[in-house]
């Protein structure tokens, strides 16, 4: 049977799961139909050979009974494509009187299609001089529909237990969605405590001896903080957007470290605009100074790297500092991480990851491999990630 953009049509040879593989299109419908017809044709005239005994020889008869069937399997093709464009919407809530008229419809389309065969094979006069045959091809009519009907309802009933499933797949899948976003909303609107209270000391210690690092101190903090509240509500932010949110945190440690902490930002002029989900970045800047600057009595440098290649934007945080065996544990210390890893499956599934490397110089580097999504207004697409 045809298909239809807006409803979803079944085809009665989808009852075989083998020609459910394929999409549904005009072209494989008709292809279908007369695979179907003429299935129902062999079927027809073998059964018919058994029952009857028929000795005739059986090419010519195949041939006929291969023309019929398809003759009323078109008829009955085109019959309900028509149906379905006239009343699309009536067409696709299946009541009971939609179906009642399907069937007086088919059964009509294999009344016309014997007919037509009858007029082809013996001509119109074995019409004409037996007007009465057409009543007597009324049972075969309603057989046909019957069976049809009966074919399709199984189908339509499969199809409706696949989408019940499929929305409550969605469901689970939206609901692990809500509550990763919402323990991300919570991780964003929270600000490191020892960070926001340690800056503030700093701030009010260098008000006398250093007042303009005081002030740049708490400019820079005032920054991050509207950066930090501005990408808490958002659904999207730029990789620019994210890489002068860490800048600003760094800063604004940068004072309170001194020369303990330094750090350069390269990034693509290109990448600057693609979107991402936002505070992916941050996390990994804050687990850079926690676990590789401030336990290295000498400090050490963090870089923070963007670039594109392949399909992919592959974001990295390096530093110099301890690394991943000479860091002390601290507390809540990998959270972090896991937290990201989380958000990062509720977000685009297995097309991103985190990657640490060790580096042989020291230190440790965090990889951000995401896929592409070059306006921030846009969600992001789905590239394979290698």
């Amino acid at each position: 049977m045809p298909t239809s953009p807006g409803t979803r049509t079944a085809h009665p040879l989808e009852v075989i799961a083998l020609f459910r593989r394929w999409p549904r299109s005009t072209a494989r419908d008709l292809l279908y139909t007369l695979v179907w017809s003429s299935l129902l044709g062999v079927a027809v005239t073998i059964a018919i050979g058994t029952l009857t005994g028929r000795t005739a020889p059986l090419l010519p008869w195949l041939g006929m009974m291969l023309l019929t069937s398809n003759l009323i399997g078109f008829l009955i093709h085109g019959t309900l494509a028509a149906l379905r464009l006239a009343a699309p919407h009536a067409y696709a809530r299946r009541s009971r009187p939609v179906l009642l008229g399907q069937g007086v419809l088919i059964g009509a389309c294999v009344v016309l299609g014997l007919t037509l065969a009858e007029v082809m094979f013996r001509g119109p006069d074995a019409v004409l001089r037996h007007p009465g045959k057409l009543g007597s091809l009324l049972p075969a009519g309603a057989l046909v529909a019957v069976l049809m009907i009966a074919v399709l309802g199984i189908i339509a009933r499969r199809q409706a237990r696949e989408a019940d499933a499929a929305r409550q797949q969605e469901k689970i899948a939206e609901a692990g969605r809500l509550v990763a976003e919402a323990r991300l909303r919570a991780l964003q609107a929270q600000i490191e405590p020892h960070f926001l209270y340690n800056t503030l000391a700093n701030v009010v210690g260098l008000i006398g001896p250093a007042p303009d690092q005081a002030r740049h101190m708490l400019e820079r903090l005032i920054d991050f903080l509207r950066a930090s509240l501005a990408a808490s509500r958002a659904d999207h932010a730029s990789v620019g957007a994210e890489l002068d949110l860490a800048g600003a945190y760094l800063d604004v440690l940068a004072v309170r470290l001194g020369a303990r902490l330094r750090y350069r930002i390269e990034a693509d002029a290109a990448c600057r605009n693609y979107a991402i989900a936002p505070m992916l970045v941050q996390p990994l800047v804050e687990n850079a100074v926690m676990h590789g600057i401030e336990p290295k009595v000498e400090g050490g440098e963090i870089v923070l790297r963007a670039h594109c290649e392949g399909g992919v934007l592959c974001i990295e945080v390096g530093d110099d500092g301890a690394g991943l065996g000479l860091a002390p544990p601290r507390p809540g210390g990998g959270v972090g991480l896991a937290n990201l890893r989380e958000r990062l499956r509720s977000l685009y599934g297995k097309n991103a990851q985190v990657q640490l490397i060790e580096n042989g110089s020291g230190g440790v580097t965090s990889r951000l491999l995401l896929p592409i999504a070059p306006d921030p207004s846009v969600p992001p697409s789905n590239p394979s990630v290698p």
